[in-house]
Parts: structure tokens; C-alpha cells; sequence
């Protein structure tokens, strides 16, 4: 195994988070999974299609119901772009 930052096979366990076993590099600290599952929504088309549809006006949780994808709530103090680039990053 490799760490997806630098490379380094110098990799250990880290406990398990949500039932799958993570890892940390010794040389980076960073931390990763052994792997990852992709996620339902994340193909370019559908994302350049959410955020088309936000820009127009089309609220979150009508995309969501059209596009049946799930957006991220906003919390207090983050912008509406903030939002809009986290949901689309689904």
C-alpha cells in the first residue's frame, strides 16, 4: 500500500473508522482508508449539471428531488457559494 499524498510505503494502521481500516503514513501524517468506494453522483456531468441549475435560481433541495442527489447542509456563516462547491462536490 501507498500513500495517496507522497508516495511512501511507510504506511500503519490507525484504528478502524466506520468499520473499514485506516491507515497513516509515518512520513506525511496523513491519514487514508485501503480503499475508497466512488461515490453514486460523482461523474463531471452531473456535478456541472447541479451547479447549473443553482446558478439559474433552482434551489438545493429541489436539485436534490430532480437530480436525486444529496446536497450538504449549510452551516451558520458559510456563503451560499461555499455551499453551492460543497454540494456539487458530491
Amino acid at each position: 500500500m501507498q500513500c495517496p499524498e507522497c508516495n511512501s510505503t511507510h504506511i500503519r494502521k490507525n484504528g478502524k473508522r466506520r468499520g473499514k481500516q485506516n491507515h497513516i503514513c509515518v512520513d506525511c501524517r496523513r491519514q487514508c482508508l485501503d480503499h475508497y468506494a466512488p461515490l453514486p453522483h460523482s461523474s463531471d456531468d452531473v456535478k456541472r449539471e447541479c451547479l447549473k441549475m443553482s446558478v439559474n435560481g433552482m434551489g438545493f433541495q429541489a436539485i436534490d428531488q430532480v437530480k436525486g442527489v444529496i446536497t450538504l447542509r449549510s452551516s451558520p456563516g458559510s456563503s451560499k457559494s461555499e455551499y453551492t462547491s460543497r454540494a456539487v462536490m458530491l
